[in-house]
């Protein structure tokens, strides 16, 4: 009985032993997935360790964002041109295939498309912050990324004021708050001339063509209608929806003054009037038979610094008369 009570004995202390040993084993495997975690994050350029940020962005969402940012991705050319007007180029680690402008925005890293982004390609960038649009990008992208442990932080404009006001936080957020503050006056006080200019004048009722078969235009609620107001237009189209289908036929009922086209090819715009004026229903539009054409470059389609330019590109057509130099 003492000997089964002494080989009892025995048996639980070399199994109290061998959990010992596993458990030294473990500590050490745990030991070295941390140490590998923190030495994969300081692998990145210019990593220190840093704290992060709480905040809540334009689409409602709570992001802990690493400060200070020294990568960022861009999803939507929007961003991208902010961060070159802020200045933070040097941080723009990645962006959209659709990034053009500035010009050497189409020499950094391509993610994809702003709807299909490639996941495992933002990953790869070991970005500190991802920049998106709730208007144009996927809320699938966002969870994808949030799952992986990225931040995403998301604007969602609807007027001229509100991509100022966007522009301005993002500023503030990466650590560039002068610099947000200057553009943000001088983009404010160029909208304020531009209304000066136009007090007293007539507003041109306008239809904003997104695509011409079929027929879409833009709903009261974007930042685009906004754009068309400051520029001293109205939109004939009236909907709830941002991006509607319109019937030519109302079109040709209501009778705009002016067409209103992005691009930044005006010839090939004007060429496609040409063909849009021999078409049963456009032939009957009195702004293609009197050639009421405004085209103004694609700025107007990205809620970003440039929609300013826009605006002034805008009311410079729609009121040639205002704007015309004084000899």
């Amino acid at each position: 009985m003492i000997r089964m009570r002494n080989n009892k004995a025995n048996e639980m202390s070399a199994r109290f032993a061998e959990y010992r040993r596993l458990a030294r084993g473990a500590a050490v495997v745990l030991l070295c997935v941390t140490a590998f975690a923190i030495s994969s994050r300081a692998a990145r350029p210019g990593f220190a360790t840093q704290g992060s940020r709480e905040v809540t962005d334009e689409a409602g969402r709570t992001v802990k964002i690493p400060q200070p940012v020294r990568r960022i991705v861009s999803l939507a050319p929007s961003m991208t041109e902010t961060v070159y007007a802020l200045g933070l180029q040097d941080r723009l680690v990645g962006d959209t295939d659709y990034c053009d402008y500035p010009a050497d925005a189409a020499k950094k890293h391509k993610v994809g498309g702003a709807i299909n982004p490639n996941i495992e390609e933002i990953a790869a960038l070991k970005p500190d912050l991802v920049l998106v649009v709730k208007s144009l990008n996927r809320l699938e992208t966002v969870r994808a990324l949030e799952q992986i442990g990225i931040a995403v932080y998301s604007t969602d404009p609807h007027t001229v004021q509100d991509v100022i006001g966007s522009v301005k936080r993002l500023a503030g957020m990466l650590g560039a708050e002068e610099v947000g503050n200057v553009l943000s006056e001088d983009l404010t006080g160029r909208l304020a001339a531009v209304h000066k200019k136009l007090n007293g004048t007539t507003i041109r009722r306008v239809l904003f063509v997104v695509w011409t078969d079929p027929l879409m235009s833009i709903g009261r609620k974007t930042f685009i209608a906004d754009v068309l107001e400051r520029a001293g237009g109205t939109s004939v189209v009236d909907s709830g929806q941002d991006w509607p289908q319109y019937s030519l036929e109302e079109a040709v009922r209501l009778q705009p003054e002016y067409l209103v086209f992005a691009s930044n090819h005006s010839e090939k715009v004007h060429n496609e009037v040409e063909a849009l004026a021999l078409k049963p229903g456009w032939s009957a539009l009195n702004a293609i038979k009197n050639r009421k054409i405004a085209v103004i470059s694609d700025a107007i389609n990205r809620p970003g610094p440039r929609i300013v330019d826009a605006v002034e590109e805008l009311a410079r057509q729609l009121h040639p008369e205002v704007f015309a130099e004084k000899n």
